[in-house]
């Protein structure tokens, strides 16, 4: 089954962010040998979809401004998204809109960085209850009670921070 690729017209049916070819460049240019040495249908297209659907669901509550079309499948193209720093003009400071007319080079960066992953193992596994201490004959271990216990991919998160406007966890703030 050939990949479905949204590329900013609210293709129906889309499955991913970016197109094989474009991964492939991507790793290409980063000496990312793991990901040349997939196969193209039996792994790499799946991996860009199991990297998008991983987007979907940690960036869906994220992504500044709304989704083009009620009927698209994927986050983006979206409308009313704004970025920093602002351009500035003849008249004052504004902010550069996105065009709703494309998915941004970062977001199909990104998705190219989560399939590499996606190819390997699993980008959301199920979590188990963190061990606080355990004993293995003269080995001990200890975990902190407070660190993550799933992966955080904090430079794709950086890379993706213009496009988000805080956590799921949080209200955006607005001052009278």
């Amino acid at each position: 089954m050939s990949l479905i690729v949204e590329t900013g017209a609210v293709v129906t049916g889309a499955e991913a962010y970016c197109t094989v070819a474009y991964a492939d460049d991507y790793h290409s240019k980063r000496g990312n040998a793991a990901w040349a040495v997939l196969d193209d249908v039996d792994a790499k297209e799946p991996a860009l979809r199991r990297a998008t659907d991983y987007m979907v669901q940690m960036y869906r509550a994220r992504w500044k401004g709304f989704r083009k079309s009620a009927l698209q499948v994927l986050d983006w193209p979206r409308t009313f998204v704004y970025l920093e720093p602002f351009v500035t003009g003849g008249f004052g400071a504004y902010p550069f809109l996105v065009a709703d007319t494309i998915v941004p080079d970062e977001v199909m960066r990104v998705c190219a960085e989560f399939a590499l992953r996606a190819a390997t193992a699993d980008l959301s596994p199920d979590l188990a209850r963190g061990v606080l201490s355990e004993t293995v004959g003269p080995l001990a271990v200890t975990y902190d009670p407070n660190s993550p216990e799933s992966a955080r991919y904090r430079a794709l998160d950086a890379l993706l921070a213009p496009y988000l406007s805080g956590s799921s966890m949080n209200a955006k703030l607005v001052r009278a």
